[in-house]
């Protein structure tokens, strides 16, 4: 008896742990190269990605802005809504490693024919009673319930990591336009500043107009610049209003004022180490990664359609009493018991089988390729924001060379009209020249933040405080897949 036991497991274990079917996964080849296109750095190990974002970030604002939108944000609790939901996918397609067992029960009176049969007398009616317990269980023969699993467990991955990018974008999007706010503030100051410059420049033409000492196309000119200018300024109070209506939006808020921190003429970020190396992007980008578990998931999506080829091997087996006296049934004197071995396969099908393969290989086709896609938009992302950073440097240089220039020249003009050694026109456009250079000043210094904004996002930032994966369903004992 002992021996019949050990066989039967050895055989229930034979069948349970045969080889799936279908292809095992393989991460597609690829070959990114040793260092970002101009990247000006020695390729090493350690990358500006492995910086936590309050460690990125200096602006104490900003990072209590960024705290609140992790929390409150809707898109990232639908992304954490979307983890629950493939959770329980996963759980409901893991469940058919298990036995299904059920129950049933009936009631009821019958009648039998009313003529009568040899030793059967006819026209009879009495009760029935029956109580079952049935039990249905598929053997993974062929690895279909495995190939399932794999692939729930692959989506559930997919769904975690999709999170992660919507967390990297969120903090991202908080950054660039908080600093696009203050961007559009110092711009702000800088029209005030300007209006009350040819505020300055129109009374003193107005005052030598009344001495005869300038014409009346002086002050005409001068009231145009100022109104001009003055234009400005509600214009760039509706823009200000929007930007903090978008990131209240961010937040999680209704749409409201947004606490400043730093100007954005003092805004520091952490000093940067290098990007690091670009086949770490493979493991730290979450959209790569996104990408990279739905080819799992459609991989084994194969296996799944392959096996459908072959016969579904399974036990049903029922337990229970039947009898037309309840009290039988309730005593256990009308047992019946039943174990049964099935077998069932497909022999045709119209070719719906083959063509649910052919969708399979077709859909794996399509997510490696959107795969390899992945990574080389991460690489051409990186590359940009690498060339924005050095190429900004060099603009901002310049310009605040021009900017110094033109308010030294605004000072020198002035000083000449008032001593009669100058004409109008010359502190007029000393003054126009300036207020644009100002401007493109502090979008240069905006695109700078904003550029290590982005390279930060292109190469995964963060990707350390999500280094795990996500538990399976609730019910996934240890050691099953």
């Amino acid at each position: 008896m002992h021996n019949t036991r050990l066989l039967g497991f050895s055989f229930f274990c034979f069948l349970t742990g045969c080889a799936a079917i279908g292809p095992n996964y393989q991460r597609p080849p690829l070959t990114p190269p040793e260092t970002y296109r101009n990247q000006m750095t020695a390729p090493e190990a350690t990358s500006f990605a492995d910086l936590p974002w309050w460690d990125v970030f200096q602006d104490a604002a900003l990072r209590t802005l960024v705290e609140e939108a992790v929390t409150n944000n809707y898109d990232l609790r639908i992304a954490t809504a979307r983890i629950e939901q493939a959770r329980a996918r996963a759980g409901v397609v893991h469940a058919e490693f298990f036995p299904q067992i059920g129950y049933r029960g009936a009631i009821g009176r019958a009648r039998g024919a009313s003529q009568s049969f040899v030793g059967i007398p006819g026209g009879v009616e009495d009760n029935i009673f029956s109580g079952l317990l049935d039990m249905a269980w598929e053997i993974d023969v062929w690895g279909r319930i495995r190939r399932s699993n794999e692939a729930a467990l692959a989506e559930l991955f997919a769904s975690a990591e999709f999170r992660r990018g919507v967390v990297l974008s969120l903090v991202s999007e908080i950054a660039q336009a908080y600093f696009e706010l203050r961007e559009l503030d110092l711009e702000l100051e800088i029209a005030r500043r300007t209006t009350e410059s040819f505020q300055k420049t129109l009374d003193l033409f107005a005052k030598r107009l009344e001495l005869g000492a300038a014409s009346k196309l002086e002050t005409a000119r001068a009231e145009a610049a100022l109104a001009l200018t003055a234009s400005t300024i509600p214009n760039l109070e509706r823009r200000i209003t929007a930007k903090e209506n978008q990131i209240s939006i961010l937040l999680g808020r209704n749409p409201g004022p947004i606490t400043r921190g730093a100007v954005l003429t003092e805004q520091m970020m952490t000093p940067q180490t290098p990007p690091g190396l670009p086949s770490q992007l493979l493991e730290r980008r979450p959209d790569i990664r996104f990408a990279e578990q739905l080819l799992v998931s459609a991989n084994a999506q194969i296996g799944v359609a392959q096996a459908n080829f072959f016969p579904r091997i399974g036990l049903t087996s029922l337990y229970g009493g039947a009898s037309s006296d309840i009290e039988n049934v309730v005593k256990g004197t009308g047992n019946i018991w039943a174990v049964t071995g099935q077998l069932a396969g497909p022999i045709f099908q119209g070719g719906r089988l083959y063509e649910n393969y052919r969708g399979a290989v077709a859909q794996w086709e399509g997510a490696k390729l959107q795969y390899q896609q992945s990574v080389i938009t991460a690489l051409q992302e990186v590359s940009d924001a690498l060339t924005n950073q050095q190429k900004l440097a060099e603009v901002q240089k310049n310009l605040e060379r021009a900017v110094a220039a033109l308010r030294e020249s605004v000072r020198l003009s002035t000083l000449r009209y008032t001593s009669g050694l100058a004409e109008y026109f010359e502190v007029i456009e000393a003054q126009q020249q300036l207020f644009p250079a100002e401007n493109a000043l502090a979008q240069t210094r905006r695109d700078q933040l904003t550029a290590v904004v982005q390279l930060y996002r292109a190469l995964g930032g963060g990707w350390s405080m999500f280094a795990e994966q996500p538990q399976g369903p609730t019910f996934w004992p240890a050691g099953l897949p």
